[in-house]
This record gives structure tokens, C-alpha cells and sequence, in this order.
């Protein structure tokens, strides 16, 4: 990839985009970032990772609703990209249940208008966030990308399954090369407020409860950021390309007769909801206090990564240890609330 030519990353006030874009910053590339700064949750942490990135001369930033075609159009005729990360969504699976339209906005007409932007404009490579709450009902652990996901169990999996979808087909239509990643259970600094991580670490520094869900019978893929931004990053100056060996009567969903891939990033290293909440107790110093419930509406029970395929393509897998990602976590959560 070119340093002279800029990247967009949309979602940059968010979590994962706007590591991503203070890493492609910090190795000398010039980024453009598009966010609507929404109140989904606590607008100064949003407002505090922009300063950061506004601090770099490479960073461009555009504060609009990607439901704008026309500014997404005139935002990449101006600026010519040839490599885009689409991380802005309406994220959130209990979101979903309470607030059903803002996902039709955000997930579909937005990225829509991406693609439409990609279309018209032409790209190397489109870049794009699904999400593991595709696989939904499916059981079969590890998820597999050549898994079937036609049973999603939130309106959020939906939508992201959709944009998979949508991708393929702008890929095979208009020889847009794409690839959707499915994050699994991302954690890290500057994480969302909405995330367990976050949440448990509030509550047990305030020595409040926290609600664990099916019991604490729970098995996640947690994936700390730096490993996301690292798949990301091998992935994006590799653009899809047609799989040869593709077959119509035997489709594997992964890939296409077009320049379209799907991979999964996540830790491929599965841990118990009960041992994860441990380790936050171990570094924090304190246990706690818990209100077991039933399994929510829209969760599932367990959601563990078969990375292969993202090992074969760019010869990376995600590894860092769940107490290496609480601990630095922690230290990040007790400097900006100065703890």
C-alpha cells in the first residue's frame, strides 16, 4: 500500500477504528475518518480517542452519518482511496432487541452507500466488519468460515450477515474485492462501556454486582484488540481474488468466483466466562459479588474461532493470553478514570 495515498477507516471514534487507525498513523500512513459520533454510549471517551488521533499530521477527520450518500461520495472523489476498513456500525446484540431501526440505518443503508462509493469511485480492497454472532444457532464449535449461518439469533447478526452478503455481491458484479472479518468477543483499551470487560471491572471496582448471564455457563473466544489489528493489517494490502477452486454445486461460503473472502479473527483459545471474571478478580484484588441469570434473548452459550483459514492466508493467528489483556486493560482503565 501506498503511504501517499490515504486510507479510509470509517467508525474512528470507535473502538476497534480508532486503534486502527492510530496503528496505520504510527507506521506512516495517511488516514481519513469518517464518524457520526452518536450517543450509543459515553461521548467523552469517543471525543478523547479523536484527540489522539487528531494529534497525528496524517489524520483527517470527517464527522458525518455514512446515511449521507452524497458526503460519502464527495469524501471518496476527494480523496481517491484505494484501500477502505468499513468499523462503523450500530454494534450491540441487546441493542438490537430495544432499538431495531438504527441497525437497518447504520449496518444496512450505511454500508450500502459504501459500497456504492466503492462502485462508482473503484478500490483495491474493501475491508469490512461482521461479527461471530453470525453462526447463531450453530453448535458445531470451533465456527468455521464454511459454516452455514442462516439461523441468526439477533437482529445485529442479521445485519451483519447481510453485509457479507451485500459484499459478495458487489464483488461478483462489479469485481469489487472484498473481505468481511468476523471479530470474536474484542476486548481491550479504550473498549467500549458495553462490553463485559468494561462493565465487570465498573461494578467490581464499585463493589456492585454484576450480572452473569446463563449462569455463567458461558464459553467465549475473547480477542484482544492488538490481535484484531493485527489480521486486519496483514489482510488489507491483500486484496480478495476469485477462488479457482470454487464449486457451484458444492459452495464453500468463504469464498467465491469472485474477489471475495471471508475469515474469522478471533483466540482460538476458548475460556470459561467464570475463569475470565477470575482473572479480573486477581488484578483487581477484590471478588465478585455475582447475580447469576438465565440466558438472555439473542445470546448465545458459546462462541469459540477456527482461525485456518486466516493462518493460511497471512501466516498469523491471534495469541495474547486473556490475563495479559485484563492486566493491560486494567492499567489503561485506572489511568483515564485516575484511579
Amino acid at each position: 500500500m501506498e503511504k501517499q495515498t490515504p486510507i479510509l477507516v470509517t467508525g474512528t471514534a470507535g473502538f476497534i477504528g480508532f486503534h486502527l487507525a492510530r496503528r496505520l498513523l504510527n507506521e506512516g500512513y495517511q488516514v481519513v475518518g469518517i464518524d457520526m459520533v452518536n450517543d450509543y454510549y459515553d461521548l467523552q471517551l469517543k471525543e478523547d480517542r479523536l484527540k489522539i488521533l487528531e494529534a497525528f499530521e496524517g489524520f483527517t477527520f470527517y464527522r458525518f452519518n455514512l446515511m449521507d450518500k452524497p458526503k460519502v461520495f464527495e469524501c471518496f472523489e476527494k480523496h481517491g482511496f484505494q484501500y477502505a476498513v468499513n468499523l462503523a456500525a450500530q454494534a450491540g446484540v441487546r441493542h438490537s432487541l430495544t432499538h431495531p431501526q438504527d441497525y437497518i440505518d447504520y449496518n444496512l443503508t450505511a454500508f450500502l452507500n459504501i459500497l456504492e462509493a466503492c462502485k462508482k469511485f473503484g478500490i483495491k480492497h474493501l475491508v469490512y466488519a461482521s461479527s461471530s454472532s453470525v453462526y447463531g444457532a450453530n453448535t458445531n464449535l470451533p465456527f468455521s468460515e464454511k459454516h452455514n449461518i442462516d439461523h441468526p439469533v439477533s437482529l445485529y447478526a442479521v445485519t451483519k450477515k447481510a453485509n457479507e452478503l451485500m459484499a459478495h455481491a458487489y464483488s461478483v458484479n462489479y469485481n469489487i474485492p472484498t473481505t468481511g472479518l468476523r471479530f470474536f468477543s474484542a476486548y481491550g483499551t479504550w473498549g467500549r462501556p458495553d462490553m463485559a470487560m468494561f462493565i465487570f471491572a465498573t461494578k467490581m471496582l464499585k463493589d456492585e454486582p454484576i450480572d452473569v448471564y446463563n449462569n455463567g455457563q458461558m464459553l467465549r473466544d475473547f480477542t484482544y484488540v492488538d490481535d484484531i489489528l493485527e489480521g486486519i493489517c496483514r489482510l488489507l494490502p491483500q486484496p480478495s481474488l476469485p477462488d479457482p477452486a470454487w464449486d457451484s454445486n458444492d459452495p464453500n461460503p468463504s469464498t467465491s468466483f469472485g474477489p471475495y473472502r471471508i475469515f474469522n479473527i478471533g483466540n482460538n483459545s476458548p475460556v470459561k466466562l467464570m475463569d475470565f471474571i477470575e482473572a479480573i478478580e486477581k488484578k483487581i484484588g477484590k471478588k465478585a459479588k455475582i447475580n447469576f441469570l438465565p440466558l438472555q434473548t439473542g445470546d448465545v452459550p458459546s462462541s469459540v474461532s477456527d482461525v485456518s483459514a486466516l493462518e493460511e492466508a497471512v501466516g498469523y493467528k491471534p495469541s495474547t493470553s486473556i490475563e495479559t489483556g485484563i492486566n493491560n486493560f486494567m492499567d489503561w482503565y485506572r489511568e483515564y478514570y485516575n484511579l
